[in-house]
């Protein structure tokens, strides 16, 4: 399996180049920040037309991963959809996709600050989700320990034979993990940003995604 094996308050965990987090002890597979529909939402408040196709791209790489783990629980950690309009506003096609990747799973919605409440896609609903040692939750809070969190979506950077590479990051101390966004079309938030140095602590690591994940001191 393409990741980074790690440890979190004594749990045994894989950072996944996709961008996923894989819980093997019980079979878990956990996204954030998908964001599906982002592109419709943009055009709706009048923004610029962007191509229409992230969410089937998404929805793609979800896929792949869910066939490479063989995951029989998935963990959406909040902002699946760029709002709830967004989420009404999927194809047929989709809608039927989602279910098609629900069958035969425990599928859990975490709520994000986008989409705040129960959307008519199957699945559970949940303002965060305790499964000890961990807590699976949208936004990290202080003083906690064994939380997974989503909603920065962290990136790092680093300088790589006289060229600097920046790419979406998992960033891991010993209290919690904040995990990169998922989704097509999102962006990505320094992990330099004092909204997540002040979060992480001093010897926190940022594990890149890509082909290869590449762990490293998180970048300040």
């Amino acid at each position: 399996m393409n990741g980074c094996n790690i440890t979190l308050a004594g749990a045994q965990l894989t950072a996944l180049g996709s961008g996923a987090l894989w819980w093997d002890a019980h079979n878990l597979l956990c996204v954030s920040d998908l964001h599906l529909g982002k592109s419709e939402r943009i055009l709706r408040r009048g923004g610029a037309a962007l191509p229409p196709y992230e969410t089937r791209d998404t929805l793609s790489r979800l896929e792949r991963d869910l066939e490479a783990t063989g995951a029989r629980i998935v963990v959406c950690l909040g902002d699946s959809f760029d709002d709830l309009a967004a989420a009404q506003s999927l194809s047929e096609t989709e809608r039927l996709w989602i279910t098609r990747l629900q069958a035969g799973r425990r599928w859990i919605w975490i709520e994000g600050n986008h989409d705040p409440g129960p959307i008519d896609l199957g699945g559970s609903h949940l303002a965060e989700l305790p499964l000890p040692p961990l807590i699976f939750r949208h936004i990290a809070q202080t003083g906690k320990s064994g939380e997974i969190s989503g909603h920065y979506h962290p990136k790092a950077q680093i300088s790589m034979r006289g060229r600097s590479l920046s790419r979406p990051a998992f960033l891991l101390d010993s209290d919690r993990l904040i995990m990169p966004a998922y989704g097509t079309y999102t962006g990505g938030l320094r992990s330099s940003d004092e909204a997540l140095t002040r979060i992480m602590r001093s010897d926190a690591t940022a594990i890149l995604t890509g082909r290869t994940p590449h762990q490293i001191p998180m970048p300040r």
